[in-house]
């Protein structure tokens, strides 16, 4: 295919030549991938400067969508790659080949560093998906940080850089800067930038930003980054965003609040204890869901309120395809039930198969779970409808797994995203949370955006 890019794709690919370290926030739906590999293809096998590229990105995105981007454009006819996932003499095997694209997943980021034996020579990194190096303390971000004083250029790409706040942004600038902006230690970034928010004596849970620390980090970081919103560049399909409400009968209200009142509930024989705040919020957020696990991993049905508001949504769509978003195992295996029951053909979104068949409109309902499908994959061609069965607090996986179809490419003209809340619930304080994370995200964006103007 030809690849006529938009001219904020020219700027963005511009931008990665221009800037040996770079951060490149682009909204999801806006070509991240063709717009790197045009700079990679520039810098390898144009000027030269490049002779080996590792691109790091989540499963699905290395396996599937990295290699059909290479494949897809003309531009890049030439550009060899290979694909390091599978078994670890698959990878080894794939790492071994000629080519100056090397595509592994995340996961496999410490094993590359520390255990496969092989020379970390790579001169350019990209990292697809930045957010998912928000962590100091995970051992992905510490093994690439190994590595890092060896690369000359690394790219970070991700449309939701601060998805759980500001704190997120000092482990993704220490791997794309060395600590250069952010500075070199999370303490030092804390101190600087935050003031202790909830604590319980000499132990601090949260931070908050200082006044004025927001501008101050945006500055720090706007000489390597560029960030940029579709609704800008892209005419997009209207998107609308709709709450289903459903109530719980008096029974089952007098099991949420027991639960939630005494952190104990018990059903039949079985007790369910949850013992801080953390397990709680999880076993509330099953319960809104309709069902609960037990001690030794078996469910306990407690409602069919959000399957029923399944079925009419569904019902409703009138044969046109949905995607349902659920979050617990309880939740996928009853929506399974639900469905056979109905008759209604589905399948998980779980490989390329799947996906293949959903873009294809050959799956009435596809069902997928926003942690493994949530970047990446490009579903828009499968239909317009996306129904969130359980709400997840993550606002990269809530707006990532949105983006599968509000997103360029999108023939409707209207994306519909409902969203099943039990009222009353936890659900309603999730909305509320998904909501105040994605002001403090629109900040940076909207801080750091790409001026296009001033490049003409």
């Amino acid at each position: 295919m030809k690849y006529s890019p938009h001219d904020y794709q020219t700027y963005a690919t511009n931008f990665i030549l221009e800037h040996p370290v770079s951060a490149v926030f682009l909204d999801m739906g806006l070509g991240k991938s063709v717009i790197t590999l045009t700079a990679i293809f520039d810098l390898c096998l144009d000027s030269f400067l490049i002779r080996k590229v590792l691109v790091i990105a989540p499963l699905r995105v290395a396996r599937d969508t990295w290699p059909a981007e290479i494949k897809k454009w003309d531009h890049l006819h030439g550009l060899t790659y290979a694909v390091a996932v599978g078994t670890e003499a698959e990878r080894k095997a794939a790492l071994l080949r000629r080519a100056s694209v090397y595509i592994i997943n995340r996961e496999n980021v410490q094993w590359l560093v520390e255990e496969s034996g092989l020379p970390f020579d790579y001169d350019m990194v990209v990292v697809d998906e930045l957010s998912s190096f928000k962590s100091w303390q995970a051992k992905r971000f510490r093994s690439l940080l190994k590595v890092r004083p060896s690369v000359k250029r690394i790219v970070g790409l991700t449309g939701t850089p601060s998805s759980n706040g500001l704190m997120d942004l000092w482990a993704e600038f220490r791997v794309l800067d060395l600590g250069k902006r952010l500075g070199r230690y999370i303490t030092h970034y804390r101190n600087q930038f935050f003031t202790p928010d909830k604590r319980n004596g000499q132990v601090v849970f949260s931070y908050k930003p200082l006044p004025g620390a927001e501008e101050r980090i945006y500055e720090a970081i706007s000489d390597i980054t560029i960030s940029m919103k579709a609704v800008d560049h892209l005419k997009m399909p209207e998107c609308v965003i709709n709450e289903v409400k459903v109530a719980l009968s008096e029974k089952e209200r007098k099991a949420y609040d027991s639960m939630k009142a005494d952190l104990v509930i018990s059903l039949g024989d079985e007790e369910i204890d949850a013992g801080n705040a953390a397990a709680l919020a999880n076993k509330l957020s099953q319960m809104a869901n309709g069902a609960v696990y037990g001690e030794d991993g078996r469910f306990f049905a407690i409602h069919d309120r959000k399957l029923d508001a399944l079925e009419d949504l569904i019902e409703a769509a009138n044969g046109k395809p949905v995607l349902v978003a659920y979050w617990f195992k309880h939740d996928l295996e009853r929506i399974r039930q639900r469905l056979h029951k109905l008759h209604i053909p589905f399948s998980m979104l779980d490989d390329s198969v799947s996906i293949e068949r959903w873009n294809r409109g050959e799956l009435p309902v596809a069902l997928i779970h926003p942690a493994s499908a949530g970047h990446g994959l490009n579903l828009q061609a499968g239909g317009s409808t996306l129904i969130w069965f359980g709400l997840t607090w993550s606002l990269e996986l809530y707006q990532q797994t949105n983006a599968r179809l509000w997103r360029q490419g999108q023939t409707s003209d209207t994306v519909v995203i409902h969203h099943i809340v039990s009222e009353d619930t936890i659900d309603e304080r999730i909305m509320s949370a998904l909501r105040k994370k994605e002001k403090t995200q629109s900040a940076l964006i909207e801080a750091v955006k790409a001026n296009l103007e001033v490049q003409k």
